[in-house]
């Protein structure tokens, strides 16, 4: 979990800066269903997209 939050922060919430609760909701949301769950590659499927894997 630790990790997910660290790339969590850098990968989304640090380089839009949110300047509203609502803009935050967003951005993590965007990050885990549009980015994270099926575009970002994980180590532990051979480097593949969940949507590949």
């Amino acid at each position: 979990m630790e990790s997910f939050f660290e790339r969590l922060k850098v990968e989304s919430v640090y380089a839009d800066q949110p300047t509203t609760k609502q803009e935050a909701y967003s951005l993590v949301f965007e990050y885990i269903e549009l980015f994270y769950n099926r575009v970002r590659r994980h180590s532990a499927m051979g480097y593949k997209s969940p949507a590949e894997y």
